[in-house]
Parts: structure tokens; C-alpha cells; sequence
């Protein structure tokens, strides 16, 4: 590879040797201890001044000091934290970990769902010269064991005593592993080494301050700071290395780009439930938020299994980023909730939903630009829109994004006639989370928008159509991924360039729209290269019985494609139920159907909904661009597609419960 040519870019340098200026620091590495070169620009965004994260945060301390921070339900009181009280307490926890043995750029790890103390946990790790690393909550014992070994983790912060016996499992084969913490519930049992979360920070409370200060000092924003684990597909996790620039830069790009508020003019509010060792919930809730001073909320545990709407309601967020799986779940509680509504109460909603639809699109395609709204949107507005958004406590959102995984269209408009436009958004561990954005002046349906300030794209080979592999440049852009040189080759080109491994192309106005995956490219049989996500959006989108769509035809003579039906899931376990959701249980009596569960549909049992999903196919194969494009064969699964199941990885399927709880009376008015 050209890479390994270029002698004046070597892959890393120790900080002696940058030190003494042996040799210009390389843009990438693979050493946790190295420095990189900054992706510095002449001016604008990416010629901000660099900061480390304490930089970052005592400017927050001095702008923001008396503001809340962060708040939480503790029983049924709620609880909060001031910017002022937030900084000194994970200056503490700087100083525990320091007491219990945490060497410099050593992993603490942190398993449990979001909370003051995973927020502490992390911070503390930075300003105590280790790395702060999430690890995943649903992980085995051996996955743990995994991420602590190679991150040399000197301590793991766990949640309860489920976390905890995953570790206690894998202990002795943790050399570098000094303390566990737990700081939710009470110590079952006493071991050494083993803390409460009161009994850990009773460590560093009379601890001096010299020593965490001359860290603090030596600390350079071109030093990792962060590891983000990837749920590869395949092969184990890569350590996503993340610099203090890395975070700081991308927060202040972030919330530039959206036009979020400091906190002095009018403090922001978001809720905190995403997993945490996700890159996206950690940009958003800890970082961007830190930048602006705004609030941030954590959800209950349960959030994601139905008590979520009940926590916005009492929150109201400003911002709210939600995955595509959050919006269907509200989608289909609405529709569900609307089917039950009267005659009268559905019409009014499906005009609403109508004039909604109409007003966001003609304001889409003038780039934002509002005319003055008809006297019809206004009543509309009256009647429906302020209803919906005070049932799902979004009447104080103006910025409800989505991301980490496709969207379909369907999902889109049906938010967007309520008038409540989701702005998708683009990017990777590897970029620290975003790199595009929409925004109210620049949205277009199904785009992931435009580059966050200071940020490049350019489209690698790109075919007849435009699509090419997006690549991206800029100070968001990761250093490496920890002791695996060879992969971080493979994610940079020569010049520094991140490959996303997405296909994407542009329209004539700067718009990115995510194409495929080039992994994911099937290559029939005949040579044809065929993306497969968007014939199987098309298919959910004529058929909306169907939640997976999955199309077969790698080096075969034609397409076939798995389909599973919309149906209840465990609360508890995430697994898919045979029961029909109550929208598919309509959508069916429409159809002539009676079935109420998957085992009365699948294997075509069901004459009418078995007709009814190959009108659905042949429309899309109507639309096909060519003969091999077209689905011949198709079949109906016994059970849908989920992470217990094993059919889908954790970067898409958060175990969504079917009850997000959402408080929908039948006046809602939305259908």
C-alpha cells in the first residue's frame, strides 16, 4: 500500500519523541501513548483553537457554573447537579482512580445503563490520564473480558450485581485489573477490591490536588482520551481511538451546525437513554451538552421498554435524538392509538396530516425559507399538531434527529405531516459521531444532509449513477484503532481520508444520500452489482406488514428476499412474539384477513395477505432499473429478526419493547 511508502508520516511516535521533534507526528496511529497531527485548517471551523477536555470543561464551569447540569429521578424525587458541583465531583473521582492504581493511558470501563455516575466515571477516567471506554451492557462475560484486555483496563465501574458477576467471572484473567466499583444497589457480598460507588469516592476526597494537576497539565488535545468499541460484524471489536480534539472540536462543529443555545440566552434540554458506549449518546449527552451548558436528563433503565414518553413528558427535551426504531415504535402506537378513534377524529387527523405534509414539503424545497403558513396549517396546528407533540413531550423540540441506522421514508413523512421533521444524520465511530447533518434551512427527505463546519467528503470511484464510497476529512476524523495497525491502514487512505464503507452519492445541491454499504453489494450470478437497501426499503414502504426485509442473490442467478412480519416483542428479553401488532391486526381486516399472529401469515397460509405483499412486490419490480434488479421468489419467516435471535447486530437493534408507553388518549386526533 501507498501508505507504507511514506516515510515522512510515519503510523505513530512516542510523546519522547515528538518531544525532542524527531520527526513531524503522523495523522494516525495505533499506539494508545502516541500524539497525531492535527487535521488543522487555514480558517472557519477547522482552525479553532485545540482543547483538551478539562480546557472545555472549566470554560463551561466559568460560563455555566450555577446552571444545572444534570438531573434524575431518585425514587420519585428528582435530584440535580450544578455545572460547578459536576466539574468537583469528577475531579474526585480523577483522584480515586489515581489512589486505586490507574496508570496513564490505561482503560477504566464502564458497564451499566446512563447515569450521574457513568458521566463521572468517565470524565474522572480523562482528567486522571487514563481512557474512558464504554463497554456494552448486553456483552458476555467473555465479550467484557475482551474490551478490558485490550484496553488494560486498571478498573471497571459496573452498574448492579448482573454487570458485577460478569466480571467476577473473567477477573483472574485480567492482569492489569487493580478495582471494581458498583454504584447502583448495595454490595451483596464484601471482596477485596470491590467499592461502592460512596466507599470510591471517600477515596479522593481528601487526596491533594498537585498530583492530579501536573496529569491535567501534560495532557495535549492530540492525545487519545476515548475508546469506542465497534460491534463488528465481523472479527473482534476495534478500539476506536478518540482524541481530547476529537471530542472537544466535534462538540463545538455540532452545536455551530444545529444552532444550539448557550445556556446564558436559553439552556438546552436532552434526554439521556441511548447506549452510552455508542459514540452517538456520548457526543450528544456529555459533550455537546458540556459545550453549551445545556441539561441532561437520564432516562429510567426501562426507558426503551415503555417508560421513555413518560420520562420526555416530564422533561420536554429541546433536542432528541432518537434511532429509527424509537420513531416506527411511535409511529405504530399512533396508528394503533388512531384506529381507534371516531369517524370524525380521523378525518380531521388525516386532513391535518395532509395540509402538514404539504406545508413541510413546499418549505423543504425553498430550503427552509417560511411563506406565510395558510389559514389552514394554523388550524391544523390547533387541532392536531400541538396535541401530538404534547402527548409524545416534543412541544418544546424544534431538533428531533435520527441516526445509526436507515430510515424509511414512510417513517419520514409520517412525522413530517405531523409537522414534526426528523433530521437525519451521517457518521461513524471513527468520525466521533456526526459528520452530516440536516437542518431546518437545509432538509431534504431521505438525505443525511450536509457536512458539519470544518468538514470534508469527497465520493471515491464513483459509478455512471455518482455513487461512489463516501470518504471524510476533518478534525472529527479518529487517530487509530488501538494495537491494530493493519485495520487502521485499511480505514485511512494515503492521505488521511477516513472510508466510511458506505456508498453515498450527492445531488446538484450538496445533499448527501446514503446508497448502500459496499460489503452489503450483491453480485449476481450474471456480474450485476446490485445495492440491496434501497429495493428492500421499497418493499416495506409498498408493504407495511413487513419489518424486515432481507434480499438474497450474492452469485446467484436471481434475487430472492426474507420477509418478517410487524409483530409484539417481550418487554423483558427483546425477542419477537407470533402476535400481530394491533396496526398489522387492522391492516389485515382491510385485506379480508382475520389473522392476529405470524403463524397464521407465514409459509403462505394467508391467501389474502400472501396477494397483498405481491402486489406490493410487483410494484417495486415495476420500478426496477433492470430485469436482474427484479425479486422472483420470496418467502415469509416464521419469527422476526432480533439481537437474541442473533439475526441482527447491536448497531441496529436496540430491544425495543412494543409498549413505548406512549400517553395517547383517542383525543390526540392522530391517525
Amino acid at each position: 500500500r501507498k501508505l507504507k511508502k511514506i516515510a515522512q508520516r510515519p503510523d505513530s511516535l512516542s510523546v519522547a519523541a515528538a518531544a525532542v521533534g524527531a520527526e513531524p507526528q503522523g495523522l494516525w496511529t495505533s499506539q494508545g501513548d502516541a500524539e497525531v497531527k492535527l487535521r488543522m485548517g487555514e480558517s472557519g471551523m477547522a482552525a479553532e483553537a485545540p482543547l483538551t477536555i478539562h480546557q472545555m470543561f472549566t470554560s463551561a464551569v466559568e460560563r455555566f457554573g450555577g446552571f444545572t447540569a444534570l438531573s434524575w429521578k431518585d425514587g420519585e424525587q428528582m435530584k440535580t447537579m450544578n455545572y460547578e458541583e459536576y466539574y468537583q465531583t469528577c475531579r474526585t473521582a480523577a483522584k480515586s482512580f489515581l489512589k486505586l492504581g490507574l496508570q496513564r493511558y490505561h482503560g477504566v470501563g464502564i458497564l451499566g445503563f446512563n447515569s450521574v455516575e457513568w458521566f463521572i466515571s468517565d470524565i474522572g477516567a480523562i482528567l486522571a490520564g487514563g481512557f474512558a471506554v464504554g463497554i456494552y451492557t448486553t456483552n458476555s462475560p467473555e465479550a467484557c473480558q475482551y474490551v478490558a484486555e485490550n484496553c488494560k483496563a486498571n478498573i471497571i465501574v459496573v452498574e448492579n450485581h448482573k454487570q458485577l458477576q460478569k466480571i467476577l467471572q473473567v477477573e483472574d484473567k485480567l492482569p492489569h485489573l487493580k478495582a471494581i466499583i458498583q454504584y447502583k444497589d448495595a454490595l451483596k457480598e464484601k471482596r477485596p477490591n470491590l467499592y461502592s460507588w460512596a466507599e470510591f469516592m471517600e477515596l479522593g476526597r481528601d487526596e491533594p490536588d498537585a498530583p492530579l494537576d501536573a496529569i491535567i497539565a501534560s495532557q495535549k488535545p492530540n492525545q487519545c482520551c476515548t475508546l469506542i468499541y465497534t460491534s463488528g460484524t465481523t472479527g473482534q471489536p476495534k478500539g476506536v481511538m478518540l482524541s481530547h480534539d476529537n471530542l472537544t472540536w466535534t462538540a463545538l462543529s455540532t452545536s455551530r451546525h444545529v444552532h444550539l443555545t448557550e445556556a446564558t440566552q436559553a439552556q438546552e434540554a436532552v434526554v439521556s437513554y441511548l447506549p452510552l458506549s455508542h459514540i452517538a449518546a456520548q457526543m450528544v449527552d456529555i459533550w455537546v451538552c458540556m459545550k453549551v451548558g445545556g441539561v441532561t436528563h437520564f432516562a429510567q433503565p426501562d426507558a426503551l421498554k415503555g417508560s421513555l414518553v413518560n420520562t420526555l413528558k416530564e422533561v420536554r427535551p429541546t433536542a432528541f435524538m432518537g434511532v429509527p426504531r424509537v420513531w416506527e415504535k411511535m409511529q405504530e402506537k399512533m396508528k394503533s392509538v388512531g384506529a381507534k378513534s371516531s369517524t370524525v377524529r380521523r378525518k380531521v387527523a388525516a386532513w391535518a396530516k395532509d395540509v402538514g405534509l404539504q406545508t413541510n414539503l413546499t418549505k423543504m424545497n425553498q430550503n427552509g425559507a417560511v411563506g406565510r403558513p395558510t389559514f389552514s396549517y394554523h388550524i391544523a396546528k390547533k387541532l392536531v399538531f400541538k396535541k401530538v407533540r404534547k402527548a409524545l413531550g416534543l412541544e418544546r423540540c424544534n431538533k428531533c434527529f435520527t441516526g445509526a441506522a436507515p430510515i424509511t421514508k414512510d417513517t419520514l413523512e409520517f412525522f413530517l405531516s405531523l409537522n414534526i421533521p426528523l433530521y437525519e444524520l451521517f457518521g461513524m465511530s471513527e468520525s466521533s459521531g456526526p459528520h452530516t447533518i440536516s437542518v431546518p434551512e437545509a432538509f431534504k427527505l431521505t438525505s443525511c444532509g450536509k457536512e458539519i463546519p470544518g468538514c470534508k467528503t469527497k465520493l471515491l470511484n464513483p459509478d455512471e449513477e455518482g455513487n461512489g464510497e463516501i470518504c471524510l476529512w476533518g478534525r472529527h476524523v479518529f487517530m487509530g484503532y488501538l494495537n491494530m495497525p493493519d485495520k487502521t491502514e485499511e480505514a485511512l487512505d494515503a492521505e488521511g481520508w477516513l472510508r466510511s464503507g458506505d456508498l453515498g452519492k450527492h445531488d446538484h445541491n450538496g445533499f448527501l444520500f446514503i446508497t448502500g454499504r459496499i460489503k452489503e453489494l450483491i453480485i449476481t450470478a450474471g456480474g450485476e452489482n446490485i445495492p440491496p437497501v434501497p429495493i428492500e426499503d421499497a418493499v416495506k414502504e409498498h408493504v407495511p406488514l413487513i419489518s424486515n426485509a432481507m434480499l438474497i442473490g450474492d452469485k446467484r442467478k436471481f434475487l430472492s428476499m426474507l420477509l418478517t412480519i410487524k409483530c409484539q416483542v417481550n418487554s423483558e428479553s427483546g425477542a419477537p412474539e407470533d402476535e400481530l401488532t394491533p396496526e398489522v391486526v387492522e391492516l389485515c381486516r382491510k385485506l379480508g384477513s382475520t389473522a392476529t399472529r405470524v403463524s397464521e401469515i407465514c409459509g403462505g397460509r394467508d391467501r389474502a395477505v400472501h396477494g397483498a405483499i405481491q402486489d406490493g412486490i410487483n410494484r417495486v419490480n415495476d420500478k426496477a432499473t433492470s430485469n436482474a434488479q427484479r425479486i422472483q421468489k420470496w418467502i415469509v419467516l416464521d419469527k422476526d429478526f432480533s439481537i437474541v435471535g442473533g439475526e441482527l447486530g447491536l448497531g441496529l437493534g436496540l430491544g425495543l419493547g412494543s409498549g413505548l408507553g406512549l400517553g395517547l388518549g383517542s383525543g390526540s386526533g392522530s391517525g
